[in-house]
């Protein structure tokens, strides 16, 4: 009041209920102002309400779920990935908005505008996104016959591999007589014809080749194991021969 009465002449002012009533109005709409400035801070300062959000992510066009599709909170390294069904449960705020991105598809965003719902359930269906690339042409060029020459003049070929001729070992001694012949019966003769006869007939004789005739297998079947023993040095398992 007293401003006014400054801007003013006294007689004026003193006259004038007019301005009386001005400028209790604007001193009204000052605390107004100051009032809802201060409500404003106050609601700013508040924290905004969670809520639950859930729902599908499915493609636009054939309805399937599209599974693996990540849902984030803008702004934040916050979000979720939609089960195999396409399903999804993330918490945000009221003022949050949600990006749904997923591979093949354009990302969608999903502003929240402040709800006072507890939950929230909603159905996303995104479009496909086709990239189209630019022409491609592949041209070649035939090179000419100095080049491929020069080319493989300058070619590096490897040395041939150096090939020894195969030695073939020395032949082994044997360990044992082989193709041996037995020594041949004494021939009768005028001398001795009764010797002969009783070795031959007798039974004594018989009893003594018999004996030799068994120490001969003897033999034999002891040269046999030494060279089963003496092949298995060779690859082809027959030895010397």
């Amino acid at each position: 009041m007293k401003l006014f009465k400054c801007l003013l002449p006294a007689n004026n002012w003193r006259t004038s209920g007019r301005w009386r009533g001005l400028a209790a109005s604007y001193l009204v709409l000052l605390g107004a102002l100051l009032a809802s400035s201060l409500a404003a801070v106050a609601q700013a300062s508040q924290p905004a309400p969670q809520l639950r959000v859930s729902g599908t992510v499915s493609d636009a066009r054939t309805g399937q779920p599209l599974p693996g599709t990540a849902v984030r909170r803008l702004h934040t390294p916050r979000g979720v990935v939609a089960n195999a069904e396409g399903d999804f449960l993330i918490p945000a705020y009221a003022t949050d908005t949600l990006l749904f991105q997923a591979l093949g598809y354009k990302p969608q965003r999903l502003p929240l505008r402040g709800t006072t719902l507890a939950q929230l359930v909603v159905q996303v269906r995104l479009v496909r996104d086709s990239v189209r690339l630019g022409e491609v042409r592949v041209t070649a060029d035939r090179a000419d016959r100095s080049s491929i020459d020069r080319a493989l003049r300058n070619l590096k070929r490897p040395a041939p591999p150096v090939v020894h001729g195969a030695r073939r070992p020395a032949a082994p001694k044997p360990l044992f007589a082989v193709d041996s012949t037995p020594p041949a019966l004494p021939k009768p003769t005028i001398a001795s014809p009764a010797s002969w006869a009783y070795e031959k007939l007798s039974r004594a004789g018989k009893e003594r080749r018999k004996v030799q005739q068994l120490q001969a297998q003897d033999v034999k079947a002891k040269a046999y194991k030494k060279q089963l023993e003496y092949n298995k040095a060779f690859k082809d398992n027959r030895g010397y021969e």
